[in-house]
């Protein structure tokens, strides 16, 4: 796995514009990959220190040329964005305690009347959003407690696809400290991604060990 930076140029228009339309990163992220490598690609936005980042998660090495053209601050020096990610999840051991960031789309399904399936509603309250977190640990190798994370930034998202279809979506982002309770499944998870519309920027964690 490989993890890749880009800063952003708020200066482009562009970069405005997708700041606001998730699914224009999600192209251009797409793009910067082979047909064939695009099937498992996370992303997110981070913001630091009053800059903006793009952050990739990918198990190929991106052609990052055209996103930095698009959305990012030149010049850039692609040695320097794309770092090899293996040597880092191997290292993670049960019981290690980390640091994380997670940027996620919590939701429940919501029983409606005459039909089979639930509606997906996000939740849009803290404590609400933090109970969606804690109830995903199990089932992907961690554990935390609601005391140890916050939600740290929240936004909605409005747009349309190209097929014309709306779509409305919650990005949260958590960051807290959690304890590793079973390595194998949690790289897995940080390979895979949380939650939904990982192709919109949710789903990546990254963690760093505070030990």
């Amino acid at each position: 796995m490989y993890l890749s930076r880009v800063e952003l140029d708020l200066g482009k228009r562009k970069t405005l514009q997708a700041l606001a339309v998730p699914n224009l990163f999600h192209g251009a992220v797409e793009s910067s990959f082979q047909e064939e490598e695009r099937a498992r690609n996370l992303w997110r936005i981070d913001r630091i220190g009053g800059r903006w980042y793009l952050l990739i998660q990918s198990p190929q090495v991106p052609d990052l040329s055209q996103l930095v053209h698009q959305f990012g601050k030149e010049p850039f020096d692609p040695s320097k964005a794309t770092k090899n990610y293996d040597h880092y999840l191997d290292r993670i051991e049960t019981g290690q305690v980390m640091r994380f960031r997670l940027t996620a789309n919590p939701t429940t399904s919501v029983s409606c009347k005459g039909q089979d399936r639930g509606k997906i509603m996000a939740h849009i309250t803290p404590e609400y959003q933090k109970k969606w977190l804690v109830g995903k640990q199990e089932a992907c190798g961690f554990r935390l407690d609601e005391n140890d994370f916050d939600v740290s930034e929240k936004q909605w998202y409005h747009f349309r696809k190209k097929a014309g279809m709306e779509v409305t979506l919650l990005a949260v982002s958590f960051e807290g400290v959690l304890k590793v309770e079973d390595a194998e499944i949690f790289r897995k998870t940080l390979i895979s991604g949380i939650g939904r519309e990982k192709a919109y920027g949710m789903g990546l964690m990254t963690v760093i060990s505070v030990q």
